[in-house]
């Protein structure tokens, strides 16, 4: 059994449907890209799995529990974490400091001003940013970091509570080339050690091409195409809705073949 599984996913907003009756299954250990072009649905897809949005119809199962009409905190403290496009951490503390906080969440513990939180599993948590590479800066504030290295925060911040599903929205927005490769492979490496399974969205496809295991495709709400990247590369109508006639996304494919190595 497949570890998400979501089947007949829909969602109006008035008279116009941004997600219109969507199936895909994500398994323990697979990297999968949810791509198409603007307003194709995928924010709202993505969304309705995190809890953001309701789903007007159909199922979103995580280990045969069913998340539609739960709430994100309920859904996280399934199994499932989640960075955002835009990096989400606390700039006024410290990196490890961001970490303990979440371990806290996970603990489902609060905090006064008069219980400070500075000794709660300090250890895990630079572990966790061990793991990501940035426990040499355990103790510097989060407002001084480089834009990548928050990245890499985040990660260790949506590793908290040991997730059996990531969703991570747009990982690789306003990263630099190299960047975006190092965070990806980063990424890669914990899905394989830790049998994760990771749902994200990206536009750049030179990202998708290289690390996602299989990719999902959709437009104006409706699902076009699943597969394998060399599947979906050769898909005409896939083609069709980024390019129109005659392009391909060879170009892209040969740049990602050589960015993974």
């Amino acid at each position: 059994m497949s570890l998400l599984t979501v089947s007949g996913l829909g969602k109006s907003f008035g008279g116009v449907k941004a997600v219109d009756g969507i199936d895909f299954r994500l398994d323990a250990g697979e990297l999968l890209a949810l791509i198409g072009p603007n307003g194709a649905g995928k924010s709202t897809t993505f969304n309705m799995v995190n809890g953001q949005l309701r789903a007007d119809a159909g199922s979103i199962r995580l280990d045969g529990i069913e998340l539609v009409g739960l709430k994100p905190r309920q859904i996280w403290r399934l199994g499932v974490g989640r960075t955002f496009q835009i990096a989400a951490t606390f700039a006024s503390l410290t990196v490890v400091e961001n970490v303990q906080m979440a371990l806290i969440s996970a603990d489902r513990k609060v905090y006064s001003l008069w219980r400070p939180a500075a000794a709660h599993r300090r250890a895990e948590a630079l572990a966790l940013l061990d793991q990501v590479g940035m426990a040499a800066q355990a103790d510097r504030p989060c407002s001084v970091l480089a834009y990548g290295d928050v990245k890499r925060v985040e990660l260790a911040i949506a590793m908290a509570n040991s997730p059996k599903l990531l969703l991570m929205d747009e990982p690789t927005a306003g990263m630099a080339p190299a960047e975006r490769n190092d965070l990806m492979a980063l990424t890669k490496k914990l899905v394989v050690e830790r049998g994760i399974a990771v749902l994200f969205t990206e536009h750049s496809m030179d990202v998708v091409f290289a690390y996602a295991d299989r990719m999902v495709v959709l437009a104006r709400g409706r699902l076009i195409a699943e597969g394998r990247p060399a599947d979906i590369r050769d898909h005409p109508k896939v083609q069709e809705v980024y390019f129109g006639s005659g392009k391909t996304f060879e170009k892209k494919a040969t740049a990602s073949a050589e960015n993974a190595q």
